[in-house]
């Protein structure tokens, strides 16, 4: 919403407004996939209204998602008995079949079956009639690595000739839940019974790969995730997802009962410029320019960040930049490259808008380092050298 609200207050709201119980007005707008169609039949028709809300093959529902941990051995700590799964780095989606219709859904309710046709031929492969899978769509090179997230997007995005963009590179559909199987709704049982329900219709080398951890006290089992936590990362995935084993499925939700583990990357990259802010932002200077260490004494830029930053913090940069600015065109704010700011991001990506060719992916701010010069932040060889070994 333009106030900024999330979709979880207006659910908050509409629940108190019409007197029904958050959890079911949460349910239904889960089951839904629409805040907007449960708040017109709810206000329309009452409470009652709520029961014709189902998990209906057909009609994609949202994905359940992950918080975040920083190891493995917290996330264990965390959930108890569990699974440690592998986090692929490719596009989510839902595969619906009735019969022999089959229908793709993205994370955000998209359909595109039509551009995965390799996907719609497994689904019909599998044997049950009606089902719900959830998963990831990836593509693997020649030695079985994965390719980058940017190859996969670009596939994906492909319509003018999706037979020719299958062709370049094929896309491997691989699962880790089922919803629904056979006109039953699975998503209340715990994760270790979906499972069973998945390895019964999907065969292994489309299944997501796992170790469960039974018995969190067991250190041989500790360990063992810890050694498939460091295997995923040598096989080019980008870390991975850790289940509690007694959790249902939580649609539409980040649940508690998740949690993805990824290796942090910084650097310490030099502040170029700065944007003034907007929204809440407004008199601010917010999104940051970043720049690496050229080998000729001067900085190239990597990409923008305005993620990270505390309230305090953006106070205190707005307050710092302007002291080194040099222009300000009303929207940028060039500044002196002197300020060094240490800068998580989860991998690199080949862009042509970047003069190195690469940028930051998901790229935030952790602090800034005023005891490090701008001769002392990390060079353009560095990031490229990262980019080399696959950081990306």
């Amino acid at each position: 919403m333009r106030q900024g609200a999330l979709d979880a207050i207006a659910v908050e709201g509409l629940a108190a407004a019409t007197q029904v119980p958050a959890a079911d007005v949460r349910r239904a707008v889960m089951l839904a996939g629409s805040l907007q169609d449960v708040a017109q039949a709810l206000l329309a028709e009452g409470p009652e209204a709520l029961a014709r809300f189902r998990l209906t093959v057909g009609r994609p529902v949202g994905p359940m998602l992950a918080h975040s941990a920083k190891t493995v051995a917290e996330a264990i700590e965390k959930l108890g008995a569990c699974a440690v799964e592998e986090k692929l780095d490719g596009i989510r989606v839902q595969v619906h079949r009735d019969g022999p219709d089959v229908h793709i859904h993205t994370r955000t309710l998209d359909e595109v079956t039509d551009r995965l046709p390799e996907v719609t031929a497994l689904a019909r492969e599998l044997p049950a009639g009606r089902f719900i899978l959830d998963g990831e769509v990836i593509a693997l090179d020649g030695a079985g690595r994965p390719v980058p997230f940017q190859r996969v997007a670009g596939r994906f995005g492909s319509r003018v000739d999706v037979s020719a963009a299958q062709a370049a590179l094929p896309l491997s559909p691989v699962f880790f839940d089922v919803l629904a199987v056979d006109g039953r709704d699975l998503l209340e049982l715990p994760s270790a019974q979906r499972h069973a329900e998945l390895a019964r219709l999907v065969p292994a080398p489309q299944r997501v790969r796992r170790q469960v951890v039974a018995d969190p006290s067991d250190a041989g089992a500790r360990a063992a995730a810890e050694d498939f936590w460091a295997e995923t990362l040598r096989r080019g995935h980008e870390g991975v997802v850790v289940k509690a084993l007694d959790a249902p499925y939580s649609a539409g939700r980040r649940g508690a009962a998740w949690l993805k583990v990824k290796p942090v990357h910084t650097l310490d990259l030099v502040v170029l410029a700065v944007e003034w802010g907007h929204g809440r932002r407004t008199g601010k200077l917010s999104n940051l320019h970043l720049g690496a260490r050229a080998a000729d004494g001067g900085f190239v830029m990597l990409g923008k960040t305005f993620k990270g930053l505390t309230d305090a913090t953006l106070s205190w940069q707005t307050e710092r930049l302007q002291q080194l600015a040099v222009a300000d065109n009303g929207h940028v704010v060039t500044v002196r490259p002197e300020l060094v700011v240490e800068i998580a991001y989860d991998g690199l990506q080949t862009s042509s808008r970047y003069p190195a060719g690469v940028t930051l992916r998901f790229a935030r701010v952790v602090r800034y380092r005023e005891d490090k010069t701008a001769d002392e932040a990390d060079t353009v060889e560095a990031v490229l050298a990262a980019h080399d070994r696959g950081e990306q």
